[in-house]
């Protein structure tokens, strides 16, 4: 069976997408198969972001390896087996259609509470969760007392994964590996950065997670993105002499693929 990576927070903004295409696009470098699906079906970012990459492959000639993409099947009300919902049967037959080609299948959820958000989460073997370093998005993970720092308490994401585990653990899954990855770092040693850190690391031991450094604020993700790329592609379109920048945003990703601890994943880029 596949091994299911879910990338998700119920907040916009955090490098979800830009997550989701680098560890994917990492994964096929590395000679794994993996499978693609974009649950956010207004906005579509890493949906996009895929066929930006294939527009490319098409355009240059090149071969850049593309992870499998798939498109959540439609169907019609009386389709769906009485009792179910439409949602979770179009992502069952999506995943089902992939399980067998693949030896991983990222799914990519929107910012925003959703019943396939749900379901994805419960089917997460992998969970990774993308947090801009501030407290204005720690505030998806717990309530914090502005004046002492203190943790009061769990909010509605982390709600939201608890239930998920609950899910798994009566189906008798093995647990989530949650790792939640924080982005946009910045490069000083700033007060906020600090208190952050030590947030994060006592809310991990608190509701069960495993903390990750991800990617720092830098122009090249704004320049990737139209053109379906990224940080290892750089090498290939013929990008030589790479400033210190996108050498430590390599390095990022790298830092990444490792912390995620993925079955089967030695890192060799």
């Amino acid at each position: 069976m596949a091994h299911i990576i879910v990338v998700g927070n119920e907040k916009g903004g955090s490098g979800k997408s830009t997550t989701s295409m680098h560890v994917a696009t990492a994964l096929e470098r590395m000679g794994h198969r993996v499978g693609a699906l974009d649950l956010d079906l207004r906005q579509q970012s890493f949906g996009r972001y895929v066929e930006n990459r294939i527009a490319h492959n098409k355009a240059t000639g090149m071969e850049l390896p593309i992870p499998e993409y798939r498109l959540l099947p439609e169907l019609k009300a009386e389709d769906v087996p009485e009792g179910e919902n439409i949602h979770d049967t179009r992502l069952s037959m999506a995943v089902a259609g992939l399980e067998d080609r693949v030896d991983f299948i990222l799914i990519d959820c929107p910012g925003s509470h959703t019943r396939l958000s749900q379901v994805a989460h419960s089917l997460a073997d992998t969970l990774i969760t993308p947090l801009n370093d501030s407290f204005v998005d720690f505030d998806l993970l717990a309530k914090v007392d502005g004046q002492t720092n203190r943790i009061l308490g769990p909010s509605v994401y982390s709600e939201m994964v608890w239930n998920a585990r609950q899910l798994r653990a009566r189906a008798g899954l093995p647990p989530i590996d949650w790792i939640v990855v924080r982005n946009r770092l910045g490069p000083q040693q700033m007060r906020n950065k600090k208190r952050m850190a030590e947030a994060v690391d006592n809310l991990a031991k608190r509701i069960g997670f495993r903390a990750a450094p991800g990617f720092s604020e830098r122009v090249i993700f704004r320049e990737l993105f139209p053109r379906g790329l990224t940080l290892l592609d750089l090498k290939d379109i013929g990008v030589g002499g790479l400033n210190l920048s996108n050498v430590a945003a390599r390095q990022e990703l790298r830092d990444l693929i490792k912390a995620l601890k993925l079955p089967g994943v030695e890192v060799a880029f």
